[in-house]
């Protein structure tokens, strides 16, 4: 079942004194894919700035602006309307011996490699790949991504941004990124390429048409096991038609809704508010 979803998105900084000049990246318009269509996307910037718009290195939509001129405030609102179907179910399935292979790392070289904010210690891996049993890795990571969620909480507000995977896993609870990235980092580890996702979800599985809900900024995972396969690990789903694709990366670092700098006085986050209707 198609859902039809319009998405409003607003963050920003509050300054203690005034700013100068700043120069700033929005990653807040979804993707279109072959599940998913955006019909119509808008950033905008308060005080107002001439944007531009460019595709990252992921191929991440790029939302850029810079203001010249004092100000105490930088509001950014994103709206957006996405059709979405459920995605295709994957149709190959490679068994360890072909991820094995100098093809698929060099063509997946950067999803295997682990970061700052994926990396794990190895006796985690040993414990979670016991765990998870010796199925072949489409049903391994599947069956990794559900460990993770039996192991670590979810509480929000428990972790920042700029968390680890394995501070995460100290911790035993984290929010959607901290589950995300150590899944991410737990698949790497064994040689299945995987991804960091970020986006939206619409939080009602049974949504009434026309209601407005407070969403969520999400993170996710892909794994390739022959072709993309996306798994929500923190509510341990496939990911559907409430799953909206914003941004793909390495990890969290690749992928921030908003990032910048800046001269002037010091800062503090707005916040983030995200308002989701279903219209179809």
């Amino acid at each position: 079942m198609n859902w039809r979803l319009k998405i409003r998105h607003v963050t920003g900084y509050e300054y203690a004194g005034s700013v100068s000049a700043s120069y700033n990246e929005a990653r807040l318009t979804p993707l279109t894919l072959p599940w998913q269509t955006t019909l119509f996307s808008q950033v905008e910037v308060t005080p107002g700035a001439t944007t531009y718009r460019y595709h990252d290195y992921w191929a991440t939509q790029v939302t850029a602006f810079d203001l010249h001129r004092p100000h105490q405030q930088l509001r950014v609102v994103s709206s957006s309307l996405v059709e979405v179907t459920p995605p295709p179910a994957p149709a190959l399935f490679l068994g360890w011996a072909n991820l094995d292979t100098d093809a698929v790392v060099d063509a997946h070289a950067e999803f295997l490699a682990s970061s700052r904010l994926t990396a794990v210690a190895p006796e985690l891996v040993e414990d979670a790949w016991s765990a998870a049993g010796s199925s072949d890795p489409t049903e391994s990571a599947e069956a990794i991504s559900h460990w993770v969620r039996d192991q670590v909480a979810y509480v929000p507000g428990s972790t920042g941004v700029q968390t680890s995977a394995q501070e995460a896993w100290d911790l035993r609870k984290g929010v959607c990124q901290d589950i995300a990235h150590l899944t991410v980092g737990l698949l790497r580890a064994r040689g299945i390429p995987a991804r960091y996702v970020s986006g939206y979800l619409h939080p009602k599985v049974a949504a009434e048409v026309g209601e407005t809900v407070a969403g969520q900024s999400h993170a996710w995972v892909e794994w390739w096991a022959g072709e993309w396969t996306g798994f929500d690990p923190t509510n341990g789903v496939p990911v559907g038609p409430r799953h909206v694709v914003v941004a793909r990366g390495r990890d969290y670092d690749d992928v921030p809704p908003l990032r910048g700098v800046y001269h002037g006085a010091p800062s503090k986050h707005l916040g983030v508010t995200v308002e989701i209707t279903r219209l179809a």
